[in-house]
């Protein structure tokens, strides 16, 4: 008997200590995506051949921002042969009601994507008095009929959403979302970037709402604008970069509370590429041997 304790007590205290060496390990990122976006005209030119080398540029993920005239089957038995997995797509706010909402969840159930996110509201309609208590009305609605389909339904931001309103009492509208949304219908696919080019952290928003966050898109950006949130979408283009080339955002601390935000997802992105597959890879390997 007193040998047995003995033993059982060695391998506690062995499984203990490997245990602390283990939560002493520097962290990584084993499973990169690629938000297609970033691609779109060399897909709109070889649809099969892009993607394969998305593959080829060591990215086991992708998003689609668009379908490129090809059928849900066409689009999975694509992605089966090049063996890449696309557990999101990008869908318009025009999309996200009746018929066409109806068709879009199919459409993501064929595909095998889990998540379809709205990543844009055209100026018009955002720009209408009380027009985010329209949206917020919209995205829960939309999610409470995609979660039947076993769909989730996420949000995605750029920088106007840090600008505040004054139909919310001077809140901003990426706040009331988070406050608004229901938390069990609507998830945020944060955008780092854009996050931060609005002069935001991303960590106080993990902290503030934790487990939200289950998708982030991840692209660098050489400069914070002056003007933050009211800065243009389009005079903030020019400043984005690779992930980690010239690049201004301290990705190991916001890697750092992955956990706490509930990040499954990391989409790699890059808005205006001189040179596309070219991008893609170099931040995908930033990205891969980044310790934190």
């Amino acid at each position: 008997m007193t040998m047995r304790l003995n033993r059982r007590a060695f391998i506690g205290t062995m499984g203990a200590a490997l245990l602390a060496g283990r939560r002493g390990e520097a962290a990584s990122i084993s499973r990169l995506g690629a938000q297609l976006y970033t691609v779109r005209a060399e897909l709109a030119k070889d649809f099969d051949g892009t993607l394969a080398k998305v593959a080829a540029a060591g990215y086991a993920e992708v998003e689609f921002a668009g379908y490129f005239n090809r059928s849900p089957h066409e689009v999975r038995d694509v992605l089966k042969r090049v063996k890449l997995k696309a557990p999101s797509a990008h869908i318009g706010y025009d999309s996200l009601t009746g018929d066409k909402w109806a068709r879009a969840i199919e459409a993501a159930r064929t595909i095998g994507h889990t998540y379809l996110v709205n990543a844009w509201v055209d100026e018009p309609i955002r720009n209408q008095p009380d027009a985010w208590k329209r949206i917020a009305d919209t995205y829960n609605q939309a999610a409470a009929v995609s979660k039947k389909a076993g769909i989730q339904f996420a949000y995605h931001n750029h920088n106007f959403e840090f600008a505040p309103r004054e139909d919310l009492g001077g809140k901003l509208p990426f706040d009331f979302l988070l406050e608004t949304l229901d938390p069990s219908l609507v998830k945020i696919e944060l955008d780092l970037c854009w996050t931060a080019a609005a002069g935001k952290d991303p960590v106080e928003y993990f902290q503030r709402y934790p487990g939200r966050f289950p998708m982030v898109h991840v692209k660098g950006l050489r400069k914070v604008p002056a003007t933050g949130a009211a800065t243009p979408i389009d005079r903030v283009l020019p400043e984005i970069t690779d992930v980690g080339h010239d690049d201004v955002i301290d990705w190991k601390r916001i890697f750092a509370q992955s956990k706490a935000a509930g990040i499954k997802h990391y989409f790699l992105e890059h808005d205006v590429p001189k040179q596309p597959i070219e991008s893609l890879k170099a931040s995908h390997d930033y990205v891969a041997g980044l310790k934190f």
